[in-house]
């Protein structure tokens, strides 16, 4: 046999190719670098939340908020009369036991009418931090096995108690008429109220729903937290019973400017409190702030410890 050159032996294949099969061809370096390459890099300086991320998982978001309204009336019978059962029967015991027997002042509106403008907000604030507060933890299968934005649970809580608010304003809308009551013109600065109201819940509920992940302790004293809440808040009774000098400290209670301003908005029987919702407002403002540098601290021990 005659000797092989070291090109013969380098041309000819090591096994035979038999039929139509064809050697597999390796990619050149441009193809392979010619893909979507995602490159994770540790986070840098503050950043208290990615809008970008945000905005990419908004279907998530809508999802979620879905789910949310879904899964409380789905299988009730009484289905979204539960959104209206609530503030009526609140307004009947309080409108008894407040406005009849402890003849507490309505500043000169009907206290059915009083104290159903003050439970229209603070229904909606104290049912969404309560949904916010357990957001996490009851989706803690779900944290432990995908990645996404998880700040998008408590805040998809927050947007889905809108649902049970709007119905709720179908009742003041109803009772006003029954009372045959017009609304004054500051009705049109309600949305601004609003804002202030769902902003409220948000910084609350993420505050809380952070702390509730590595302390279960802060889910159950949530029902003894809210109704604390509710008599620090001028719900059964007005501002104007608070001294004059601790009015601007009170107002540190967002939901002070907030209910004070629904009163103002649909039953104008106060000017709209803009001392209020100004302090109420920077109050928000800077709850707001921390907690999303606090939730975004705590984010990476989420799924070890939900």
């Amino acid at each position: 046999m005659p000797n092989a050159t070291p090109s013969t032996l380098q041309s000819e294949p090591s096994e035979p190719i038999s039929g139509d099969a064809v050697p597999p061809v390796m990619p050149e370096s441009s193809e392979l670098t010619a893909g979507h390459i995602t490159i994770i890099e540790a986070r840098k300086g503050l950043q208290l939340f990615d809008w970008k991320e945000l905005v990419a998982y908004r279907d998530l978001f809508r999802f979620l908020i879905w789910r949310q309204i879904k899964v409380r009336y789905a299988q009730s019978s009484i289905g979204f009369g539960w959104a209206i059962i609530q503030p009526l029967f609140s307004m009947i015991l309080f409108t008894v036991i407040f406005g009849r027997l402890a003849q507490i002042d309505s500043d000169g509106a009907p206290f059915a009418l009083f104290s159903l403008a003050a439970l229209l907000p603070w229904t909606y604030f104290s049912n969404a931090i309560n949904d916010g507060v357990a957001s996490l933890v009851g989706e803690a299968n779900m944290l432990r096995k995908v990645y996404f934005p998880r700040l998008l649970l408590p805040l998809s809580a927050v947007a889905a108690k809108l649902v049970d608010f709007a119905i709720a304003a179908g009742l003041m809308a109803i009772l006003m008429l029954i009372y045959l009551w017009m609304p004054p013109i500051t009705i049109l600065l309600l949305p601004l109220v609003m804002i202030l109201m769902v902003a409220s819940a948000a910084a609350i509920s993420i505050w809380l729903t952070a702390l509730a992940v590595q302390y279960r302790d802060v889910k159950h004293a949530m029902t003894f937290v809210v109704q604390l809440a509710m008599y620090a808040s001028p719900v059964v009774y007005p501002t104007s019973l608070i001294p004059e000098q601790f009015r601007l400290l009170y107002a540190l209670n967002p939901m002070v400017g907030v209910i004070e301003g629904f009163r103002s908005g649909l039953l104008g029987t106060q000017p709209m409190p803009w001392d209020l919702l100004a302090v109420g407002t920077l109050s928000t403002t800077v709850m707001l702030l921390t907690g999303l540098a606090f939730f975004r601290n705590k984010e990476k021990i989420f799924a070890d410890v939900a």
